[in-house]
Parts: C-alpha cells; structure tokens; sequence
C-alpha cells in the first residue's frame, strides 16, 4: 500500500508545526569519529578504489590468519561521533533548545563539538571524548571503538557539573525530552539511572504530561545477560516521572528477546519482527518501544503496533549516525504531539535525508524531502 497519502498529512501537520518551541536534554557520551574506507587497489597517492562490502573484508583478514598483511585505511571525515551528540546534532538543526550533558572534552572542549556547543543551550563536559574508526561499506558499518576515558562519565561528575540532584530535577521539570544514550559502552550509566531514580525522582514536580525519556542502547551485545536484565528494569523505574522510550535496531530487539527469554522465529521477515517487538514491549512495561531495520521502522504504543517503509537508498553517502538521526526525527514527532505512524515516518525521512546527504536535515529541508518521497521523485 502507498504510503503517499500518509506522507503527505506528515507534511501538512509539519506546516503547522513550524516556530515549536521544546526544551531536551541529552546525554551521556562523545566520541571524535573518523570516516574511513579501506583500501583495495591503490592507482596512485591520490586515487584508490575502497574494498566495497564487509564480506570481501573479512575475507581478505581471514587469508591473512597464520601469516600477516597490511591494510590501509584512509581517512575520508573527520566529526564529532557518540550517540549522543549525533542525536543532539539533528535535533538542534531542527532548532530543539538543547542542554548536553557528557563528555566533550575536559578542561576544553574538543573541535568537533564546538559547533554543537555553540548551538546549545547549555553543555556540561564531564570527562575526555572516545575515539572511533569508523569503517564503511556499501553494507554496513564495522565500529572500531577506543572507550577508556568514558570510565569518568559518573553519576557524582554528572551532579556536581549540573548543580546537584536539585539542579537536574528542575532541568528535568522544564525539558519535553530527557535523551540517555550509549548504555553499552558507558560503564557507569547503570548507576547514574538509579542516581537519577532515588535523588532525583523525589524532587522532581508531577506533571500532568510527564516528559519524554529516550534511551539507546547501542549494541549491548557485549555485556552481560544479568546487566542487561538489571538495565531494562532501570529504564521501566523511569515511568515513574517521565513517558520512556526504549528505541532499539533489529539487532538489539532480539538481543533483548533473547534476555527476556522471549522465543522468536530465526528468519527476517514481517510476522517475527510484529511479534517480537510486542512481547518485547510487554515485558518491558514502559510507554513506547521503537525499532529500526534498515528498510523499514515500527512502534508500540499503548499497546497498538504501528509500522512503516523507509525511503532506502541503495547508495548511501554516510551511513555513521543513521539511526541517531532517526531516533531524532522519531523523538521529535513524539514531543511535537504527532500520532506514532507520523512519528515513525518522521524518523525514517530524517534518516533518509541523512544518508543522502551526509549531515542533518533542518525542518524546512525535511519537509521538502517528505514531499518529495510522497511524490515519487527521491533519488534511489
């Protein structure tokens, strides 16, 4: 079925929407990503073709088991990298008044956030940003991750730089959107969430829209089953003050069934993953959980499943943040008061646009993007 008519009432409330004013936090990561493309024959010093997917890549490190090579790897951006300040970065181009909480840099911020920092609101550096090679393919993407300084990013460093458990409960009365992001690789994000529950909880207002807490695992397959069990439990506590999000990609979403001990049929398709994200969802017991494959993006809300198809693009630009800028446009659409399917559409064009453009789109720019795609003129 055409999702054209769909698009186009996604336009128009957008129309209506334009001048918002909403208030986020976001957090707790920072990481300086490079762009890299591995090298497959070299013509001369300026002139290479890229080893174009992830299979022939690590077909050419298996041949190399028992004996040795040498892989060039080149360079091709340089920018700022995390969860969440990529999220951050979308949300702010979309003109989000944003607070960041993370680590930036310490004593100074490093140059790829200065932009973001100079956009903010307000930013809170708590520690040394991470390092990421970012190895892209036509495919996919292989993270190579460099995460010693995100030890320092703590519950006490977060208190003292935001004025105590008083300052973060009021920036948490006045925000529509509370965004923790990159669990996974933040040793300490378990405990800043039980900071949070029992310090700031009790001092925070009711409210009779509780606001939004988004959270992202990013890739959790490296911990433990009992850390992850203990974490979701963390993120349903969180329905006590605020409406939690949960957004996971396809990955994540059986990793978690997998936790939960929810059984699910092995093959990709429609049926497993409808049924998977609404047990999922069940045992989770929160407001919203999202999740992103690459061709298509679903919900749960309320208990209603809601679906969509993404604009795919066959040859992306950048890939790296995709599906931060997705949870921005699906984030947004929520806090904006857009029904969950305008919302799932709104982060699909938000990565759509993305990939084929290599940066953020801005709220003008999104809406011509999904009136393009409603009229059948996007480029593949």
């Amino acid at each position: 079925m055409s999702q054209a008519p769909q698009l186009k009432g996604l336009a128009e409330a957008l129309q209506g929407k334009k001048g918002f004013k909403l208030n986020m936090i976001i957090g707790l990561d920072g990481f300086v990503d490079e762009i890299v493309h591995l090298v497959d024959k070299r013509q001369d010093y300026a002139h290479f073709t890229r080893i174009p997917t992830i299979a022939e890549w690590g077909a050419r490190i298996s041949r190399a088991a028992g004996l040795s090579t040498n892989m060039e790897m080149v360079t091709v951006q340089t920018k700022l990298g995390g969860n969440g300040p990529i999220l951050s970065n979308a949300l702010l181009e979309y003109g989000v008044a944003l607070t960041y909480v993370g680590n930036l840099g310490v004593p100074d911020i490093h140059p790829v956030f200065k932009p973001l920092a100079e956009k903010a609101k307000a930013v809170y550096s708590i520690a040394n940003p991470g390092h990421t090679d970012a190895a892209e393919f036509e495919d996919g993407k292989i993270m190579l991750g460099k995460h010693f300084t995100l030890k320092d990013v703590t519950w006490d460093a977060m208190k003292t730089a935001m004025g105590g458990a008083a300052g973060i409960a009021k920036m948490s009365d006045e925000c529509h959107l509370f965004g923790m992001e990159n669990w996974t690789m933040l040793p300490h994000m378990s405990r800043i969430w039980e900071g949070m529950i029992h310090e700031v909880f009790p001092l925070m207002k009711d409210r009779a829209q509780r606001p939004l807490a988004f959270f992202d695992l990013a890739d959790p397959e490296k911990r433990t089953k009992e850390d992850i069990h203990a974490a979701m439990g963390l993120i349903g506590r969180f329905e006590e003050k605020f409406r939690a999000v949960l957004g996971l990609n396809e990955k994540e979403l059986y990793e978690i069934a997998d936790v939960f001990g929810i059984a699910y049929d092995g093959g990709k398709c429609p049926a497993t993953l409808e049924k998977t994200t609404r047990a999922v969802y069940a045992a989770l017991g929160i407001f919203c959980l999202v999740v992103h494959p690459v061709h298509t993006a679903c919900c749960v809300v309320g208990g209603e499943y809601y679906d969509v198809s993404g604009p795919y693009c066959a040859k992306p630009v950048l890939t790296t943040g995709a599906g931060d800028n997705f949870n921005a446009g699906f984030c947004l659409g929520l806090s904006l008061g857009l029904a969950p399917l305008q919302a799932l559409l709104l982060g699909v064009s938000t990565s759509g646009f993305y990939v084929r453009n290599a940066h953020s789109p801005t709220f003008d720019q999104v809406i011509a993007f999904i009136q393009s795609w409603a009229d059948g003129h996007l480029p593949a």
